[in-house]
């Protein structure tokens, strides 16, 4: 598994690199392994008009289910921070909407965090309160 978990971190790098970030210059990269083996990845992708930006976590998470993907096992997210980045309010809401896996957040320099979806969204909205 650490050969796999090298290879995510790799390939969220490679992803951070194609990154559009002219406002911010801040390059985000995700790399998404779902159960079935497969590797999504994703960049930030922003815009002039800055509700309209993407995180790098969406767009692989928004690839994987666009391919039918929709039980996941790790995200890796990578940063231009001196520390592990962390991911959002919008993107921890994402996240939980397809399950409790493991996150990894890694800094630019591979300091590595793991952490699970409970543990950055604990009190998530969920749909089952929306049936309530």
């Amino acid at each position: 598994m650490k050969k796999k978990i090298e290879e995510l971190i790799n390939e969220a790098f490679n992803a951070k690199e194609k990154a559009y970030a002219p406002y911010s210059n801040f390059k985000v990269g995700a790399a998404l392994l779902t159960r079935s083996g497969k590797i999504y990845t994703g960049c930030n992708i922003e815009n002039a008009s800055y509700g309209l930006t993407c995180c790098a976590e969406r767009v692989a998470i928004f690839k994987a289910v666009s391919e039918g993907e929709k039980e996941f096992d790790t995200l890796v997210v990578v940063g231009d921070t001196d520390e592990p980045i962390s991911p959002c309010g919008a993107c921890r809401q994402v996240m939980s909407e397809f399950g409790d896996y493991e996150v990894i957040l890694v800094s630019k320099n591979r300091k590595i965090k793991k952490v699970s979806v409970k543990e950055l969204l604990p009190y998530s909205f969920e749909k089952e309160n929306l049936e309530k």
